[in-house]
């Protein structure tokens, strides 16, 4: 069973600096996308960040430059490196870890999955 811990987040000033990390568990000897979403109040959830297990990465627009997405392969850990944070940042952000097919890899069946984190809540003042 795939689990997601979630940690990092919390209040900040424009400008400054966060990370975020979100370790997963379990089924993981198969390719997997680990991916930041972050959501407002009464707006839809927005992709911010994503990378999968070959490094391949990407980014929203409003984020590039300012926000980095790497991995630890060795922990299975996701980091979202969030640099020269603005208010506009204000969300809450929620990993979520993807499998969209079953797949054979390594003599391993894995089972395709799609697991949202809780959230952690990055508050940005100006």
């Amino acid at each position: 069973q795939v689990q997601l811990v979630e940690s990092g987040g919390g209040s900040v000033q424009a400008g400054g600096s966060l990370r975020l990390s979100c370790a997963i568990s379990g089924s993981t000897e198969c390719s997997y996308v680990m991916s930041w979403y972050r959501q407002a109040p009464g707006t839809e959830r927005e992709f911010v960040s994503s990378i999968d297990t070959a490094d391949t990465t990407n980014y929203a627009n409003s984020v590039k430059g300012r926000f980095t997405i790497s991995q630890d392969n060795a922990k299975n850990t996701e980091l979202l490196q969030m640099n020269n944070l603005k208010p506009q940042d204000t969300d809450m952000y929620y990993c979520k870890t993807a499998r969209p097919i079953r797949l054979y890899q390594g003599g391993v069946y894995c089972d395709a999955y799609n697991l949202w984190g809780q959230g952690p809540k990055v508050p940005v003042s100006s």
